[in-house]
C-alpha cells in the first residue's frame, strides 16, 4: 500500500504542543523502537498511528491514553531504516508529525 494523498486535512493539529516523536535503539537487536505519542486533551475521539510499518492498515497501531496526559503507540523497526507514517483521526482527518525527520507529501519520513 501507499501513503494516502494529503488533503488540505493533513496537518497537525492546530494550536497544541507538537507531536513527540521518541527513537529508541538497541544496539544489541539491531531494532529501533519508534514511539509516537499525542497530548491526550487534543483527541477528539480514536487516533492511530498507520504507516510502512504495518502496510497502512488503520486500527492497527491505536494510540492508548496514558497516565502522563499523552496519547501513545510504539513500533520497533530495524535500525537503519526509514519508516513513512501518518496519523489518522476521527471522520478520516489524516495528518502529520511535526517531530518527523522529513515531512512529504507521502506522509511523515523518520529515519530508524
Amino acid at each position: 500500500m501507499t501513503a494516502p494523498p494529503c488533503t488540505r486535512r493533513c496537518h497537525p493539529v492546530e494550536g497544541v504542543d507538537p507531536p513527540v516523536l521518541k527513537k529508541s535503539r538497541s544496539v544489541k537487536s539491531a531494532t529501533c523502537t519508534l514511539t509516537f505519542a499525542l497530548p491526550a486533551t487534543v483527541l477528539d475521539g480514536p487516533v492511530s498511528v498507520v504507516g510502512t510499518f504495518n502496510d497502512w492498515t488503520p486500527g492497527v497501531h491505536p494510540l492508548r491514553r496514558r497516565s502522563n496526559g499523552t496519547a501513545s503507540a510504539s513500533v520497533v523497526v530495524p535500525a537503519g531504516s526509514t519508516v513513512r507514517f501518518r496519523y489518522l483521526g476521527t471522520h478520516g482527518r489524516w495528518f502529520d508529525d511535526a517531530d518527523a525527520d522529513e515531512i512529504t507529501p507521502e506522509g511523515s519520513l523518520v529515519r530508524a
